[in-house]
């Protein structure tokens, strides 16, 4: 995960001293907030402590999916796959972007009745989601094992190469008109009569009519060096690629032991749902019983672990504006996959899809994904600082609702009408 910087480093270009937004966080909702904001005639600045998408916005599985959402986010989802449908053909480079569909295979009969249950809550969307047999989905997964007591799919969702799309979409935004800087780090935040008016970055302060606060698994230590406290953690996942290897389907295919999307290279994106390793921080003892439930659902599946990461970056820290901070310290976090997750997840693909025996892993690699206890983003005013909008808690599906959070994030900071009710995702419901 070692891509190359895709805009000049300060201090080849000076900051511009004011702009009417500050965007902190080069993701895909960074991003995409500042394309909507160029392209509403605002001057907007976004700061990148590393590199554009750097961090979870490449390291994700790809899919664009409404299928097995939360319904509380259903109608962003929507709207971020009309966005992606509208944007792609705008970019400077082919994203990958295909509508293969995507497929959630049953192993039980209980699982096929929690699927078949989502369908049934999900029916007010009007998706084309449709339940399957168990011939049908032995049949989309190329196979005839009786494998499967059956599935669901939803043939208008959608998948692209997150490496490529991220950076395309940054292009587009600065093509647009706004001003991206990487490698440069946001200290802290520029409180004048109690509102946000701007921040310290490391090459000088930056004055702003609004700031939107997008930095992923950055945002709750940022927020906590300014009294906040905000109720969201990171979890350590995992993804491979494979090297090519036989069609197996168009779409995205997601089963309990493995989840697989295919790659315009010929291979695939593996990973499992859930599984993930937690390195404990103090936060985590500070946001425990919030987490609680999580951590009930998933214990056989998730990692618990005491380490170094205790006192690293992503630790409590305290620092000012004129002092080198944990951003700088860690410019963009690679952390190593863990090896016996990898073996296992590989393991499951080659059981549940034949086709991948002999198919060798061609690269792994880990992510920090920003969860919140109810696994749904935060995006909205901070309490105790106005002049601040959070865009944050993706909690590892913030790929495909990208471009819908950072439009809406775009929306709720400079007052216009949103484009979908953002009640729900408001971060009052997280102490923030």
């Amino acid at each position: 995960m070692n891509d190359s910087l895709e805009f000049p480093c300060m201090p080849e270009r000076p900051l511009p001293p004011r702009t009417d937004v500050l965007i902190i966080g080069g993701g895909v909702v960074g991003v995409c907030a500042a394309l909507t904001l160029a392209e509403a005639g605002h001057r907007v600045v976004l700061c990148e402590k590393g590199r554009i998408a750097g961090e979870q916005s490449s390291r994700n599985w790809g899919w664009i999916r409404a299928q097995g959402r939360d319904l509380r986010e259903m109608p962003l989802m929507l709207e971020a796959q009309a966005l992606w449908r509208q944007l792609a053909p705008q970019l400077d480079t082919d994203i990958g972007l295909r509508q293969g569909g995507s497929t959630y295979l049953a192993l039980t009969e209980a699982e096929l009745t929690d699927h078949a249950a989502w369908v049934e809550a999900a029916r007010p969307y009007q998706l084309a989601t449709r339940v399957l047999t168990a011939r049908e989905a032995d049949a989309i997964t190329g196979q005839d094992a009786g494998r499967f007591k059956g599935g669901i799919h939803t043939p208008s969702d959608m998948h692209a190469e997150p490496r490529l799309a991220v950076p395309a979409l940054a292009r587009l935004a600065a093509a647009a008109g706004a001003q991206i800087f990487e490698h440069c780090a946001v200290r802290k935040l520029v409180i004048t009569a109690g509102k946000v008016t701007g921040a310290v970055t490391e090459h000088g302060p930056v004055a702003a009519d609004a700031v939107i606060l997008a930095g992923g698994a950055w945002c709750r230590s940022f927020l906590e060096n300014h009294g906040k406290s905000l109720a969201q953690l990171a979890t350590r996942s995992h993804c491979m690629r494979t090297a090519p290897a036989p069609a197996i389907a168009a779409g995205a295919l997601g089963a309990k032991p493995a989840s697989i999307r295919p790659r315009d290279d010929g291979g695939y994106s593996i990973g499992k749902v859930g599984v993930a390793r937690f390195d404990l921080i103090p936060a985590a003892f500070v946001h425990f019983f919030r987490f609680l439930p999580i951590l009930r659902a998933r214990w056989k599946i998730v990692k618990l672990r005491m380490g170094p990461e205790f006192f690293g970056a992503m630790g409590r820290h305290r620092w000012a504006a004129d002092q080198f901070s944990p951003m700088e310290a860690a410019r963009v976090l690679d952390p190593a996959p863990d090896a016996g997750i990898i073996r296992d997840i590989m393991a499951g693909a080659r059981r549940i899809y034949p086709q991948l025996a002999g198919v060798q892993v061609a690269e792994s690699w880990g992510g920090l994904i920003d969860v919140t206890p109810d696994e749904i983003p935060v995006l909205g005013p901070v309490a105790g600082l106005p002049g601040l909008t959070l865009a944050s808690g993706l909690s590892g599906h913030g790929f495909g609702i990208g471009p819908g959070a950072g439009k809406l994030a775009a929306q709720l900071a400079t007052g216009a009408a949103p484009l979908v009710d953002p009640s729900a995702f408001a971060p009052a419901r997280l102490g923030s």
